[in-house]
C-alpha cells in the first residue's frame, strides 16, 4: 500500500509518539550533511518524516529494535506474515498469541507488530517475568492504509540500528551529528500525567543523566533537540538551553473527558528562527526566555 503523504508514517503506534510534531519539526531541522541520531526511537515518527540520508537509531527495548531489524531485512515477508494475522484476529486469538513465545527473531517481530496494532493504545508493558501483558484494544485492523513496508525498509537501510542505553549512543556523537532525544516524560515531583507508567522505566536520575550526556555532546559541537514535559523541574534542568513551549490537543487519556490541551517543551542548544516558530493551527509554539 502506498502513502498519500510525501513522507512515511510510523508502522508502529507508540505512547508519547511525535506524529503530531514531526511535520512541524521538519521545517526546523536541516539533516543535509549531518548524521541524524535518535537514542529513544519508539515509533520513529521524526526519523520517518525527515528521511535523513544517514542515521543512528537506538532504543533500550530489545523487542522493538528486533522488529526494526527484521523489517529492514525482509519487508515483503514481514508484510505477508503480518497480514496473515488479520483473518485470525479476535479476543481469544489475541490473548492466545500474547502468551505464545517464538524462538525465531522474525516471528517475534511480526508478533510484536500484531500485538502493537491490536493492544490498548499501543502501550508496551511487561510484567515482572518479562511477559507482555497489555490487554486487547478496540482496533481490529492489522492492514493499515499507511503501510508501505518496502519503502520503510529502504529508509531503515540508511540507518544503523542498535539496542543500547541512550548514554552510550550520545557519547559517540560529534559536531557532524544532529541528536533528537524524546525520553519518557518523568519529572522530579511526579506531578506529570505520564509518570504513572514512565517512572517505572525512566527515573528522574535518568533525566539528569540524559541532560549531562547532551551537555557533553553539545560541547563537542553536536546539534541537539529535546522533547520533554513542560514542568518546572525540566525547565530548571535545562535552564541554560533555548526552550519553546508547545501546546497541542491531548488524546492519551482513555477517558475523553480528561482530554484537552497539553503543554510540552522543546529544548535546543541553538535558537530557532522566529519566523519558523509556529503560532497557529493545531499546534502553538512560543519561545521562553533563557534561564526560565
Amino acid at each position: 500500500m502506498n502513502q498519500s503523504k510525501d513522507h512515511l508514517e510510523p508502522f508502529l503506534k507508540w505512547p508519547g509518539g511525535k506524529r503530531w510534531l514531526a511535520p512541524f519539526l521538519k521545517d526546523l531541522i536541516d539533516v543535509e550533511g549531518a548524521r541524524y541520531v535518535e537514542p529513544f526511537l519508539g515509533g520513529g515518527a521524526l526519523f520517518f518524516c525527515l528521511a535523513p540520508p544517514k542515521a543512528l537509531l537506538s532504543d533500550i527495548n530489545s523487542d522493538l529494535i528486533n522488529t526494526y531489524k527484521q523489517l529492514k531485512q525482509n519487508p515483503i515477508q514481514f508484510q505477508n506474515a503480518l497480514y496473515s494475522y488479520e483473518p485470525l484476529h479476535s479476543k481469544e486469538f489475541y490473548y492466545a498469541e500474547r502468551s505464545r513465545f517464538y524462538e525465531s527473531n522474525f516471528d517475534r517481530a511480526v508478533q510484536f507488530t500484531y500485538l502493537n496494532r491490536t493492544c490498548f493504545n499501543g502501550i508496551y508493558r511487561v510484567n515482572l517475568s518479562g511477559t507482555f501483558n497489555v490487554p486487547i484494544g478496540s482496533k481490529t485492523k492489522i492492514r493499515l492504509p499507511s503501510d508501505d513496508f518496502e519503502r520503510t525498509a529502504k529508509q531503515l537501510r540508511r540507518a544503523s540500528i542498535q539496542c543500547s542505553d541512550f548514554e552510550k549512543v550520545i557519547s559517540a556523537t560529534n559536531e557532524r551529528d544532529l541528536i533528537y532525544a524524546d525520553p519518557p516524560y518523568t519529572v522530579r515531583h511526579n506531578l506529570n500525567g505520564f509518570v504513572k507508567y514512565n517512572d517505572k522505566i525512566f527515573l528522574w536520575e535518568d533525566q539528569v543523566r540524559l541532560h549531562d550526556a547532551l551537555e557533553d555532546a553539545s560541547s563537542r559541537g553536536a546539534s541537539v533537540i529535546v522533547s520533554n514535559a513542560n514542568h518546572e523541574s525540566i525547565r530548571e534542568l535545562y535552564s541554560d538551553w533555548h526552550q519553546y513551549e508547545v501546546n497541542r490537543s491531548s488524546v492519551i487519556s482513555a477517558n475523553a473527558s480528561h482530554r484537552g490541551k497539553t503543554s510540552e517543551i522543546l529544548i535546543t542548544n541553538f535558537e530557532i528562527e522566529k519566523e519558523k516558530i509556529v503560532e497557529s493551527g493545531a499546534l502553538q509554539m512560543q519561545q521562553m526566555p533563557l534561564g526560565f
